[in-house]
């Protein structure tokens, strides 16, 4: 069945939403998520939002401590429209009716300080920020009658132009996407004159992540089969604290604990972050997630300690009530026991290449918030910093698309049904479970805060080996969501390996043992890849 719409949103966080609420003014809005609404990556960010929002902050002071974050890398315009343009956002998102934490006294908001920031900037609600902003959204976007939500809604693949007619000169047309519309077992063609790529991150490439089920890379793995142009992708970001218990699922202990003056520890109760930066624990999360991960080398303990007891139980419950209680579940009282942690696969930093107004390689594309690289985050992202980008660049793709739009219609072109001829229903679910669990410990072994060229031609056998596999078993067998992601993971795989065997030097989240150093006069550049170049 074909879907016509003018706006076609793929994924229902910060990113999607809010270019979704500005794009009703314009024209119908179709939004597909692949499971239910709220879940996104935006549901679970505890920390905050940064952003100048008082006199004793300033621009400059933002802009500088995002520039030295990303590591030499960071496009400096972008820096400055993202950080100049924030306030802005942030008083819209108030408006839409988001509720931050404000002072005692009621007349300020309550600002918190994460690492690598040199002000208390932080907006937050309570330690779920990202719940409060995602609730907000929701109930905006319901009350937008072009607005049609589709949940449980698996997008399969971007359509383009190219991939229709055979024609591959010239810039390519994104026309639309077929999705899998899961409760019901059968393929959508969803056709629109813009198509927003609002997916999120692939933390789920990994064995440790502190990332929901959901992130397994999908808008790179379409972006990057349809043609797009692919940056950056070798800086993954491990948060330094996720908590360290087989029963606690992905659960992160969040940047602004550090903030508020937890020291990190050894098991014997040794402080060590004093050895690596002078700001210690409030370091950028590239320094402190290296520095745990050679301290548990060294000692070959399996965690490090996060202690934050000397702020008392008041304070602590009052703050962070969320962390306070879900510690409590897995026996930890952080106001009496300092926390087990450990780094987790936190954060993508590269993603689609985009220009300043969230257009990607391909006309009719867009991709905003964690999916794209924009030239905010460099080669490391400074906390908090991700929500702000994904207002910014939703609202800066809003208005390229009603400056396109008069002149923008439906291609003509007919896009064909999707194909399920000679695929058949598969029995052998072992293979995809296999394949999962064998890419993530790959990508954790091999791949991971430090690596070196074995480590990374050692991944690179092993995951095109997989990828014939999954390949095979996809042109085979009808599609289920898990063969889909698996899919995914595998190619977005692929492109972190790739990138990280382009860059030969160590800046910012990539660490190779063979080049140590960093390298400014041969890689002040983006890695960029795409599928020509992967071939």
């Amino acid at each position: 069945m074909e879907k016509e719409y003018d706006f076609l949103v793929l994924g229902s966080g910060i990113a999607g939403l809010s270019f979704a609420i500005k794009a009703a003014s314009l024209g119908t809005v179709a939004v597909v998520t692949k499971k239910s609404k709220v879940e996104s990556n935006t549901n679970y960010a505890q920390g905050g939002i940064a952003a100048v929002t008082n006199d004793d902050d300033t621009f400059a002071s933002h802009i500088q401590d995002t520039l030295r974050s990303g590591a030499g890398l960071c496009d400096k315009e972008v820096v400055r429209f993202v950080v100049t343009e924030g306030p802005e956002r942030i008083k819209e998102l108030i408006e839409w009716g988001v509720h931050f934490t404000k002072t005692e006294e009621e007349d300020a908001y309550d600002l918190g300080r994460e690492g690598g920031h040199s002000r208390r900037r932080v907006l937050h609600a309570e330690d779920l920020t990202g719940r409060e902003i995602e609730r907000a959204l929701i109930e905006k976007a319901a009350s937008k009658k072009n607005i049609t939500i589709h949940e449980n809604f698996f997008t399969i693949d971007l359509i383009s132009r190219s991939k229709i007619t055979g024609n591959k000169e010239g810039r390519d047309r994104c026309l639309g996407a077929y999705v899998f519309d899961v409760e019901r077992n059968v393929v959508h063609t969803f056709r629109a004159r813009f198509i927003m790529l609002a997916t999120g991150g692939s933390g789920k490439v990994y064995l440790i992540t502190t990332n929901p089920d959901i992130a397994t890379g999908d808008g790179v793995a379409m972006a990057y089969r349809a043609g797009a142009d692919i940056a950056n992708m070798e800086f993954m970001q491990f948060h330094p604290t996720c908590l360290y218990n087989p029963e606690a699922k992905s659960f992160l202990i969040s940047e602004a604990v550090r903030g508020e003056g937890a020291r990190l520890r050894l098991k014997n109760g040794a402080a060590f972050m004093e050895r690596y930066h002078p700001m210690k624990e409030l370091a950028p999360r590239d320094v402190v997630a290296h520095a745990i991960d050679t301290e548990l080398k060294k000692s070959g303990d399996e965690y490090v300690l996060l202690d934050i007891t000397h702020k008392g139980k008041d304070f602590l419950v009052k703050r962070f009530p969320y962390i306070y209680n879900r510690c409590l579940e897995f026996g930890i009282d952080m106001a009496a026991d300092p926390i087990p942690v450990v780094p987790a696969a936190h954060y993508q930093c590269g993603g689609v290449l985009v220009d300043s107004f969230a257009g990607a390689s391909i006309d009719g594309l867009f991709a905003c918030g964690e999916v794209a690289c924009t030239g905010l985050h460099g080669a490391n992202r400074l906390a908090s910093n991700s929500l702000l980008e994904a207002l910014v660049f939703a609202h800066r793709a809003f208005t390229k698309a009603k400056e396109l739009l008069p002149t923008t219609k439906t291609d003509p072109i007919s896009i064909p049904p999707w194909d399920t001829k000679g695929a058949t229903e598969s029995d052998e679910s072992i293979v995809v479970s296999h394949n999962w669990d064998e890419i993530r410990m790959c990508m954790w072994n091999y791949v991971g805060i430090v690596r070196s060229d074995k480590r990374l031609e050692r991944a690179k056998r092993r995951i095109d080996m997989i990828m014939k596999e999954i390949n095979e078993y996809y042109r085979n067998f009808t599609i289920t969501t898990n063969l889909l992601e698996l899919r995914n993971i595998a190619t977005v795989s692929a492109i972190i390996i790739e990138c990280s065997r382009l860059r030969k030097e160590s800046r910012g989240l990539h660490y190779n043992l063979d080049y140590p150093d960093r390298d400014d006069i041969n890689w002040l550049r983006n890695t960029v890849v795409n599928k020509d170049s992967l071939c």
